[in-house]
């Protein structure tokens, strides 16, 4: 088994911790709450425990791309689970269920750990009731997210080989009318590139300024604060 290797969380409120050697992992370290995180979210999770001052925080990460292949994400998310090795007071896992269908609820129920709510993180970030009713309002919406906008020409464009073949484009988004762009924070370079994205795709463009949306108090809430110390009305900060 690969040796766990994490990312420590400085809470914002103390003087800056000593950062690890290469290769060092959550052994050396110590840690009392491990977040397994989807690498999409994960800058996120990261902002979030350091501005509520979350202690002895670390963060192991999957790649984003396991949304391409969420059938793997359960038995991925396993691997990590027991690469802890019970050093950790507690995990939290840090996905919705995210297209695995029940099957990453099945391995938090077996290896005693819980997940963040949820379908997926467009839901998480948008709040459930303003998700439900973006999809009600029209089902054929692209959603962004910062991560996503970021990484559009990577993960769409070229990704899906629309780069080399504009063509294939109604085949991917012909059942689409809009793009909406969920947005973390207030970047008008990210803004752009969205903006950009849906142009090229045809499509209607719309921002809307999330926040974190609940991710917040989903991370909040499965750490060792009460649900009465969640803070409500997380600050924006910069990407």
């Amino acid at each position: 088994m690969r040796p766990l290797v994490t990312f420590p969380v400085r809470p914002a409120s103390t003087p800056a911790a000593r950062t690890p050697e290469r290769g060092e992992t959550s052994a050396d370290a110590g840690g009392r709450l491990l977040v397994i995180a989807c690498g999409a979210i994960a800058r996120e999770l990261i902002d979030i425990a350091r501005l509520h001052d979350l202690d002895g925080v670390e963060v192991t990460c999957l790649p984003a791309e396991l949304h391409n292949r969420p059938d793997e994400i359960p038995e991925r998310v396993r691997e990590r689970i027991r690469a802890a090795d019970g050093r950790f007071e507690r995990i939290v896992i840090g996905y919705a269920d995210c297209g695995t269908g029940g099957r990453l609820d099945q391995v938090c129920v077996e290896e005693g750990v819980e997940r963040l709510p949820g379908a997926h993180c467009y839901e998480l970030f948008a709040g459930r009731a303003a998700f439900a009713a973006m999809h009600d309002e029209e089902p054929g919406t692209f959603y962004l997210t910062d991560y996503l906008a970021r990484n559009v020409g990577v993960l769409v464009f070229a990704g899906l080989g629309l780069d080399a073949h504009p063509e294939l484009a109604p085949l991917y988004f012909g059942n689409y009318r809009r793009v909406i762009y969920l947005a973390q924070t207030d970047d008008a370079e990210l803004d752009r590139r969205a903006r950009e994205a849906a142009e090229r795709l045809g499509l209607a463009y719309e921002r809307r300024l999330t926040g974190y949306g609940d991710l917040a108090g989903g991370l909040l809430a499965r750490s060792d604060r009460r649900p009465g110390e969640v803070p409500g009305g997380l600050p924006l900060v910069p990407s």
